[in-house]
């Protein structure tokens, strides 16, 4: 997400992370993907190229050169930082997602990602409203906990690998 927060307006971000997911997922030929997590950067980065595009087209708004920055080099090294930090987030949310349960994850994904209602959800998965609320709720819950552990199991390998260096 932080890659795209660099490129679009806060209230677009989201809109763009999901439709990258959308795009990932429906990849048909996914042996002809040699780097994944390239694939996944650039999805984003484009998506985002082109949300601005679409929006400097409708507001015709020209951009003007801004002077030389002398912290251009830090800015720069924050910004490739929060590119990898991005999408290190968003693959450990793909992968939250590819670990719910089938009926959970096609209730989740119609909900988040493709903005179902849950009478939609309900109907198109042949459950109740009802059911539909506690996958979804289950879905928000097992994401929010995979990705925890994630950042924990991140924090404690670059701790392990500090300490093995120190050694």
């Amino acid at each position: 997400m932080r890659t795209v927060s660099r490129l679009v307006p806060p209230k677009e971000i989201e809109d763009i992370v999901q439709e990258t997911y959308v795009r990932i997922c429906a990849v048909k030929k996914t042996v002809q993907i040699q780097h994944p997590r390239s694939f996944l950067y650039r999805t984003a980065r484009n998506l985002a190229l082109d949300h601005l595009k679409r929006s400097e087209t409708r507001t015709n708004v020209s951009m003007e050169d801004d002077s030389f920055d002398l912290d251009a080099d830090v800015e720069d090294l924050d910004q490739v930082y929060n590119q990898v930090s991005a999408t290190q987030e968003f693959e450990h949310f793909c992968e939250a997602v590819r670990h719910l349960p089938l009926q959970c994850r096609k209730a989740f994904v119609l909900k988040k990602v493709y903005g179902y209602s849950q009478k939609e959800i309900a109907d198109n998965l042949n459950i109740s409203e009802n059911t539909v609320e506690k996958h979804i709720a289950m879905g928000l819950s097992r994401c929010r906990q995979f990705m925890l552990q994630a950042v924990a199991g991140a924090n404690e390998e670059s701790g392990s690998t500090k300490s093995q260096e120190i050694k």
